[in-house]
């Protein structure tokens, strides 16, 4: 069973303060749980391992879909191919950052690939601040925790200017290059997000702005604001197959700006290919012998209970759990019925007494730096729960 450590909860005032609004739930439950589960520092450790190692296979993948044209076995939109080789081409399109959900990992379970969240990952802002922010108000230690987020974002914001040299050596390589960033107007959650990475970049030295996506503007000579201020970065909240899909003009703007190197996007065009749940096919092609990867394919697995899910779904819509005679369990309805279906392994996740099932979260920003849980039943969908946690 998972072991949980109860903790006062945080007052909603205080969260709002601090730009933390999407604290309850629709149906007025709250949002962050009062308890943490408790990791040892050695299953800390083996999270900080498996994701370094499977970022490296995620890498490894990559190149093979570009070498080899799998761009539609994934389900790659064509109008985002060439951006997609442009930017895994040249290190300056750095990857930011990134969340593996993972299985297991606690109460004796091994550790088990679900999928990796590339491009728009959500939970940061409860990873990186509220957690910790948990320990604080509860006297607990604050160091007693894998969560070093805003440290590693912050550097990774650096590594933009640097690439491989030490992060540090920022002040020597920087010119004044700018960020925007943009969410969508009307969004608390994904605005407040933003903006702390906004933050995590004017820490690392960088001159910023910040303007909703409908006010950005484009032209063949780079990205600007609503006052025509021109940026050498645009951080945008909004994932590369939306604007593959529903906005193309966009799309192809923004390739002839990268061709004409007018403008760095972050998270990079590469990061779609890692967001694909097809990449979850090609890991098993090219790693069969891996112990974090759970049997993927694009047909049913006879014989195996597995999860279907769509390539580019989030938030558990558009998930069936199927038995080993192909018969639905569950199934959660959604908008990405569209999408090319690929069938994962189903595995059981850790417990609590209460029968909630716990999943890890760890973020990645050049390497493993944070965990966090999300705690639901057995599809972890929308109204699923925030559970931080403390190392004993």
């Amino acid at each position: 069973m998972v072991t949980l450590q109860p903790v006062k909860p945080i007052n909603d005032t205080v969260l709002e303060q601090i730009g933390f609004q999407w604290h309850t739930d629709n149906d007025q439950s709250k949002y962050i749980a009062d308890e943490l589960v408790v990791v040892t520092d050695s299953e800390a450790e083996a999270y900080y391992e498996a994701v370094n190692e499977l970022y490296d296979m995620y890498a490894t993948c990559a190149q093979h879909v570009i070498d080899n044209n799998l761009f539609f076995e994934i389900g790659i939109p064509f109008n985002l191919i060439d951006p997609i080789k442009k930017s895994w081409e040249n290190d300056v399109h750095w990857h930011l950052y990134g969340r593996f959900d993972l299985a297991g990992g606690i109460d004796g379970k091994p550790i088990k690939l679900i999928e990796f969240n590339a491009d728009t990952p959500t939970a940061l802002f409860e990873t990186a601040i509220l957690q910790w922010a948990l320990l604080k108000h509860n006297g607990m230690d604050e160091e007693r925790q894998f969560n070093n987020v805003y440290q590693a974002i912050s550097d990774n914001f650096r590594r933009l200017v640097t690439l491989f040299d030490d992060p540090a050596d920022f002040e020597r390589y920087y010119e004044g290059w700018k960020i925007l960033f943009s969410s969508m107007s009307g969004n608390i959650e994904e605005e407040q997000t933003v903006r702390l990475l906004q933050q995590m970049a004017i820490d690392a030295g960088f001159e910023t702005g910040f303007e909703p996506l409908g006010g950005v503007k484009f032209d063949d000579e780079g990205i600007y604001d609503s006052a025509e201020n021109p940026y050498e970065y645009w951080f945008k909240l909004f994932p590369w197959e939306d604007i593959a899909i529903d906005e193309p003009e966009l799309a192809t703007q923004l390739g002839t700006i990268m061709a004409n190197q007018k403008a760095i996007l972050l998270n990079p065009a590469y990061t779609l290919l890692f967001q694909s749940k097809g990449m979850l096919k090609i890991l098993c092609d090219l790693f069969p012998d891996s112990p974090y990867l759970l049997k993927t394919s694009f047909e049913p697995l006879k014989g195996l209970s597995c999860v279907e899910k769509r390539m580019f779904g989030r938030e558990g819509a558009n998930i069936r759990i199927l038995d080993a005679s192909g018969n639905v369990i569950e199934s959660n309805d959604g908008p990405y019925g569209n999408f090319k279906p690929v069938y994962q392994e189903y595995v059981e996740l850790p417990k609590d007494t209460r029968g909630n099932v716990y999943q890890a979260g760890v973020f990645f920003a050049y390497e493993a730096c944070g965990l966090g849980f999300r705690r639901g039943g057995k599809i972890l969908g929308n109204m699923s729960k925030f559970v931080g946690h403390i190392l004993q």
